[in-house]
């Protein structure tokens, strides 16, 4: 393979998806021969910092090879990181095209908007001498298990609640809905108040409310989310972005704690293996991800690795909202095993939701269906190339898979898949990190009993 003049080695491809480039695969063809040292920092709340050194080329016929790789790297360090201004150190060119890559017009537009509205502040690209400090905070969350409490985790296809007592799960349930197609944000607040009322009416009492809910919150206040897709940007403002603090007041004065889903996954694993330093990954409507680090701490990242690029191939698959391609939530999610499933001439009912289309596969994936196998095995490909590349961001010890996309033996197929596809490929890394799935129970609905350990009493 070459893309941009950097050669390309891939061994194992998904068998519904041979163009699939790896990035990381990509990046360090691209490191092998860039010798002009370069440094990005990215800023976002509280002054909090991350900074990279890395390389390129700064030669004429490899400009274009440079810019794309540079403009991948800062991507994924901005879905990552999260923040507001870029900092560019030691080439001029690759600054200007940054900046005219996430100006208003630019094809980052998406992203300069997205993290404006997020940090509420006015997004910037600026050249200097020097890379700003790096400073990172992390803080302590969950694990609070005394008293009655309920969980809830608001999922893109689905929403579970949980009533626990001292820890205990005293009753869970899951049930359908559509957030993502409803325009009145009072579906949603009345279908949130209805499952923390039948989770209420398990227990004698409710002292606290934990959430667990796709998007972005800070101070329990939603400041992005897919959940509220077609919501007015006005009835966004006005009551989605305290729809949650509004619905437990429904139930009572008691604490209350919105975390992103994907923190939510990673606290779940933690407290399943009791262990540390763990990146969780639900595979439901999108891909969301959270990491616990070394001390049990969570970052304060955004962690949104749904729009982080796995794929290098100029023509990936293409995310509907962001406008950007070969991005993880075209790779772990539901919208992956429907872009496989057709990729292998399965037929779907396109009047079906895609919640409705992933039940479709997997249950011909119960029946046996080889092209249903091969569309879980791809993922298990994509995966594999891309836990490295992970791995390379975060040093994570363990990986934990959740979702709906991993429930049943699609899970197993992607776990095992996996794991061959870093022994073949990455024999370096092999033993430095573990890759599990809980049982199934957990898989379905550890989030939402993860999610209320979130408020201290």
């Amino acid at each position: 393979m070459n893309i941009y003049g950097i050669e390309i080695d891939v061994k194992k491809l998904p068998e519904l998806d041979k163009d699939f480039i790896p990035i990381y695969k990509f990046n360090q063809s691209f490191l092998k021969t860039a010798k002009k040292k370069i440094g990005i920092g990215i800023t976002r709340n509280d002054g909090q910092t991350a900074v990279y050194n890395t390389y390129i080329h700064g030669t004429p016929h490899m400009r274009e090879a440079d810019m794309y790789y540079v403009e991948r790297l800062i991507k994924t360090l901005l879905w990552m990181k999260g923040g507001y201004k870029i900092t560019i150190v030691g080439d001029k060119d690759i600054y200007e095209y940054i900046k005219t890559a996430y100006s208003n017009r630019g094809i980052r537009s998406f992203d300069s908007q997205f993290m404006s509205d997020v940090y509420e502040q006015d997004f910037s690209v600026e050249y200097s001498d020097k890379l700003p400090e790096q400073k990172e905070i992390s803080k302590p969350v969950g694990r609070h298990l005394e008293g009655c409490r309920i969980g809830f985790d608001a999922g893109g296809s689905d929403r579970k609640v949980s009533a626990v007592i001292d820890g205990n799960p005293v009753y869970s349930e899951e049930v359908v809905w559509h957030p993502k197609i409803a325009k009145d944000p009072d579906y949603h607040f009345n279908e949130i108040v209805s499952a923390f009322k039948t989770a209420a009416s398990y227990m004698p009492r409710v002292d606290a409310i934990g959430i667990s809910s796709a998007g972005i919150y800070i101070n329990n206040r939603t400041m992005a989310a897919s959940l509220f897709l077609q919501v007015p940007k006005k009835l966004f403002d006005d009551k989605v972005k305290d729809i949650y603090i509004r619905a437990a007041k429904e139930i009572g004065d008691v604490p209350v704690m919105v975390c992103n889903d994907g923190d939510v996954t990673a606290l779940a694993g933690a407290m399943s293996l009791k262990k540390n330093n763990i990146l969780g990954i639900a595979m439901g409507t999108s891909e969301a991800v959270g990491f616990v680090d070394r001390e049990g701490n969570i970052t304060g990242w955004l962690n949104e690795l749904a729009f982080v690029p796995v794929d290098a191939n100029p023509g990936a698959a293409k995310d509907e909202w962001s406008g950007d391609i070969g991005c993880g939530v075209k790779y772990f999610s539901q919208d992956a095993v429907i872009k496989l499933a057709k990729a292998g001439g399965l037929i779907l009912d396109e009047s079906k939701t895609p919640a409705e289309k992933l039940e479709y596969v997997q249950m011909l994936l119960r029946e046996n269906d080889p092209i249903a196998r091969e569309v879980y095995e791809s993922i298990g490909v994509y995966l594999g190339h891309t836990l490295i590349l992970y791995h390379q961001l975060y040093g994570f010890s363990h990986v934990l898979l959740l979702g709906r996309v991993t429930s049943g033996e699609g899970g197993e197929i992607i776990l095992s898949t996996a794991r061959t596809v870093l022994e073949e490929e990455y024999p370096e890394i092999v033993g430095k990190f573990k890759i599990s799935l809980p049982d199934e129970k957990s898989r379905r609905v550890g989030q939402s009993v993860a999610a209320a350990s979130l408020p201290a009493l």
